[in-house]
């Protein structure tokens, strides 16, 4: 297995995979790493991040597409440091297997001096108006494919395409309102995770489905909204996010996601590099 994998994460497509697959995913904060060269889906949600084997991997691959000197993370002691768990809509519908690898983690962290606080998080409730029409994502990506589209329509992969196309129901008016709801959403979740190290959440509702789930276009999108529902509240109020594997040996993979501040991506990658040894140590 390869120790790295470069990726972009506009919705969660770092951390969705790095979950499913039991490895590390990072998305930093959007303006970190320069999206010069790299194929766009949104301008605005855009991010370069990576996945890797390790958190120490992911770090040292961001530091080098931030145009830093690499060096190895430092990791953060645990012992004192305050999460938060958003007790609304991250934690709605997860499976049994999520949820057991979840509550295990906290534990795991608990027991390692980690003041774990579940909170509600209002902003996150209204974030679902992000998506009205699509959302920005759909706008910007159907500015982009708006000639190809008109070309070669058939030759899209018709699941990608009534995605993209949902831009074109859009208004300038209704993609300058959806713009000004996420600067003012943002803020709001700075205010609400001020007293925070970062935020904790399962990365996925759901364990991997099987291929045959997908097979059907009403259940795809179903599952596709679902699998993207915690990871993509990083990338709408701008923030660094990484996703750790939690789930025990021989059990389905699960993700834990720890959301940090704007710009805080060295904090973030020390503090999962912490984590990370927690989950990692011999339960007692």
């Amino acid at each position: 297995m390869a120790a790295i994998a470069l990726g972009t994460d506009t919705g969660g497509s770092c951390r969705i995979p790095a979950a499913m697959c039991g490895t590390v995913g990072f998305k930093p904060t959007q303006p970190r790493v320069p999206l010069a060269g790299a194929y766009p889906l949104s301008f605005s949600l855009d991010s370069i991040g990576s996945l890797g084997a390790s958190v120490g991997c992911v770090a040292l691959v961001d530091q080098i597409m931030a145009g830093e000197t690499p060096a190895p993370v430092k990791p953060l002691p645990l012992a004192g440091r305050r999460l938060a768990v958003a007790r609304n809509v991250a934690l709605d519908d997860l499976d049994q297997d999520v949820a057991k690898a979840f509550e295990a983690a906290l534990d795991r962290l608990s027991r390692a001096g980690v003041t774990i606080s579940k909170v509600k998080m209002p902003t996150l409730d209204r974030v679902a108006s992000l998506f009205d029409k699509g959302g920005i994502a759909a706008a910007e990506a159907y500015a982009l494919h708006k000639p190809l589209l008109a070309a070669k329509a058939a030759e899209f992969d018709p699941r990608v395409r009534i995605r993209i196309e949902l831009g074109a129901t859009q208004s300038a008016v209704d993609y300058l309102g959806l713009r000004t709801l996420r600067s003012e959403l943002s803020p709001a979740f700075d205010a609400e995770t001020a007293d925070f190290d970062a935020v904790l959440m399962p990365t996925c509702p759901i364990a991997p489905p099987p291929m045959t789930a997908f097979a059907g276009d009403d259940e795809y999108l179903r599952l596709n909204r679902l699998l993207l529902r915690n990871t993509s509240l990083a990338n709408q109020l701008d923030r660094c996010s990484i996703s750790l594997p939690c789930h025990a040996p021989g059990e389905a993979p699960a993700g834990l996601m720890l959301t940090g501040e704007r710009g805080a991506d060295h904090f973030l990658l020390r503090l999962a590099a912490g984590v990370e040894a927690a989950l990692a140590s011999p339960s007692s």
